[in-house]
């Protein structure tokens, strides 16, 4: 029997990614944990990427990966695109930085406003966890209650508001580092029920605003629909609070006026980043005049104090604009949608042939797939959102405590296979071929013959 016959699969990726190794060794005496990001944690190690172009980055040992982070979330467009990458270009000639104001931050505006139904009004930030946290701060001010509403596992940056029941246990009595009367000014419940929220707004008067993201958190772990969104709207509306959309990873990738656009459901505000600044760093808050007049110096009024030293800076300026202009076709997005539709259906396929208790399912450009899955699976004809979502959309069974040996080895056994999925989810920008999907159906197919030969499928 060939020596490789009995390497285990963490053996390996150990060797085929050396490299990587060598560096993760000087980056574990440089940075906590090694990376600069929670989501690149990876067992060994993570890869070391030197370039990317399209749907597809290489890494240091000089392996072609067909990508599946897009810049989490951020490239529609692809890594690369040969009219972002001019417009960087020609505005860095020209400046990063003017400290002052200029004409792009007007455009950028405009494009913003054209395409997104709730911007009346847009302020630009830094990025999404900036943003949510000035639509939080702003809606205080305007309707005086300090306690917001959010819902379990959606994510909405990493400020000290925000934190609590992002991630798994979703009771849990606090968070690490967030002062505990700090934690209490947010009203967590379960997704997807509208008699809960409205319970919530009744019993606490003090509840000014309700945040989420809008197609269902952490890349639709559960997912969000129409249905739920208006009447979310409705209940807002009646109890005369403030509905803030997350729209930091949905904005411009559902369609290009985001979640809102196509289903038809107008917050009050909007947080957007990632696709915003065309890969660059940069977010904004668009929505109501009258709710972001607090920004302004009134007489009688607060003013919500907004300094921010990136603020729509020229060189993301010059991205966004780009990347919006091209958004603004439609064809990005559809693409995007397209290519993630086949690979889910292309999958169930293959999970019911080989007779494996997996599922995939999805929104848009968003796919995810669940490990030992053996209830009903969506058609393999199914569409952009079919309304699909497993185990009754328990999130506490779809976004709970996931299986990390499993995670990991899901991991390495993909890269080994030329994809660097993230280990359950991934998404679609609009560079993913069917041929690129197809390859990555392959990948798929041999990772998970991998993993049951170790006895972990």
């Amino acid at each position: 029997m060939p020596a490789t016959a009995t390497r285990t699969l963490a053996d390996r990726y150990t060797a085929a990614f050396a490299g990587s190794k060598q560096r993760f060794e000087t980056a574990k005496g440089v940075f906590p944990t090694g990376v600069t990001h929670d989501a690149r944690m990876m067992d060994p190690f993570p890869v070391y990427i030197t370039h990317a172009k399209g749907a597809h980055k290489w890494d240091v040992d000089g392996h072609q990966l067909t990508d599946y982070f897009v810049g989490h979330g951020s490239h529609l467009l692809g890594h690369g695109p040969a009219d972002v990458v001019k417009a960087v270009q020609d505005q860095m000639a020209l400046g990063t930085h003017h400290g002052a104001c200029h004409d792009a931050e007007i455009e950028w505006g405009q494009l913003v406003r054209k395409l997104v139904p709730s911007a009346e009004r847009v302020r630009f930030t830094g990025s999404g966890t900036e943003a949510t946290l000035m639509a939080l701060r702003l809606s205080r001010l305007y309707t005086g209650k300090g306690k917001f509403l959010k819902f379990h596992g959606h994510f909405h940056g990493w400020h000290d508001y925000v934190t609590v029941s992002a991630d798994f246990p979703y009771d849990a009595p606090g968070v690490p580092g967030v002062p505990d009367d700090v934690a209490a000014h947010c009203v967590a419940v379960p997704p997807n029920d509208l008699n809960r929220v409205e319970d919530a707004l009744k019993a606490d008067p003090q509840i000014g605003a309700v945040i989420l993201e809008p197609t269902g958190g952490h890349w639709g772990a559960v997912p969000i629909r129409g249905e739920f969104l208006k009447g979310l709207r409705e209940v807002c509306t009646r109890h005369n609070r403030l509905l803030i959309f997350d729209e930091v990873i949905t904005g411009f990738r559902v369609s290009p006026g985001g979640a809102q656009a196509f289903y038809g459901v107008t917050p009050d505000l909007t947080a957007l980043a990632k696709i915003l600044a065309g890969g660059l760093p940069g977010g904004c808050v668009g929505g109501r005049a009258d709710v972001l007049a607090y920004i302004e110096p009134r007489a009688g009024k607060p003013k919500m104090k907004h300094p921010g030293t990136y603020n729509a800076n020229p060189l993301s300026a010059a991205a966004g604009i780009a990347a919006l202009k091209r958004v603004a076709t439609g064809e990005p997005t559809e693409r995007a949608n397209r290519a993630a539709t086949r690979l889910r259906n292309k999958l169930n396929e293959l999970f019911a042939a080989r007779e494996w208790p997996w599922v995939a399912y999805g929104d848009f450009s968003m796919v995810r797939v669940v490990p030992g899955y053996t209830g009903p699976r969506p058609s393999t004809a199914a569409g952009v959102n079919d309304g699909f979502v497993p185990f009754g959309g328990d999130v506490n069974a779809l976004d709970g405590p996931k299986n990390m040996k499993l995670y990991h080895a899901m991991r390495q056994a993909m890269l080994l296979n030329g994809v660097d999925w993230w280990g359950f989810a991934g998404m679609t920008c609009c560079d993913h071929t069917d041929a690129v999907v197809d390859h990555t159906l392959t990948a798929f197919e041999a990772s998970l013959e991998a993993l049951t030969a170790e006895g972990m499928a």
